[in-house]
């Protein structure tokens, strides 16, 4: 739960500060920071992906998680749910309330494939890498939507904890069942996926679809133990 703390933290900070600056911030600023921020989540990615034992493992459970997700559309699925819920709000009295913040400010922090990675990460390994860096973008993020939205960003702290922390408790309690050479890759290709978020960020014209992607973290409980043994 360390990494979900800390996103709650931030979030909170990056409120505060926001509410100081009402008068609102350059989008070039806001703008290059991202993009900034996009280049470190690469590098955390990339870092967790390089601990594979198996580039054709990864190589498989991207495929096969790929073709799983793709299936299902996932990302479709995903920004369906955060467009249904934002019309309701937008179509209520609450727009541009203290409703609306929190609403917006949550769609942002909880629908999207880094806060489920990294909650399985932290949840799986105790690893709450990935969770501080998005922890650092959300803390971000909130300066500049509450210097335009107030003080309702700052409540999207609660979606933050339930979500997250729920994914984080799940996967600690199916942790102890899975061998460390499964939690390891499982790590890899979530690191994986990672680099493909911070690809997003800094590219946002052309998006990769990771949230498509999101099966295969879950592919190596079957490849290590039953296609491993298999490979050269």
């Amino acid at each position: 739960m360390t990494g979900t703390l800390i996103n709650v933290a931030t979030v909170l900070l990056g409120t505060a500060i926001g509410l100081l600056l009402r008068k609102g911030i350059p989008e070039r600023m806001r703008d290059t920071v991202m993009q900034g921020q996009g280049l470190c989540v690469v590098l955390i990615g990339l870092t967790g992906a390089f601990q594979t034992t198996s580039a054709i493992g990864v190589i498989i459970c991207m495929v096969v998680g790929s073709l799983l997700g793709a299936w299902i559309d996932i990302e479709r699925r995903l920004g369906d749910l955060g467009a249904s819920i934002e019309n309701r709000v937008s179509g209520s009295k609450a727009d541009g309330s203290l409703a609306k913040g929190f609403v917006s400010a949550s769609l942002l922090f909880c629908v999207g494939s880094m806060a489920i990675v990294g909650s399985l990460e932290d949840g799986l390994s105790g690893d709450a890498t990935t969770l501080i860096a998005k922890s650092v973008l959300d803390g971000v993020s909130a300066i500049f939507f509450a210097s335009s939205m107030g003080v309702g960003v700052g409540l999207s702290a609660v979606a933050v904890l339930l979500y997250q922390g729920a994914i984080t408790l799940m996967a600690s309690w199916v942790g102890p069942f899975l061998s460390d050479a499964v939690i390891n890759e499982m790590s890899a290709v979530g690191g994986l996926l990672i680099a493909g978020i911070g690809l997003n960020m800094i590219y946002d014209q052309k998006r990769i679809p990771v949230g498509n992607m999101l099966p295969a973290i879950f592919m190596p409980i079957l490849y290590v133990p039953y296609l491993a043994p298999l490979m050269p």
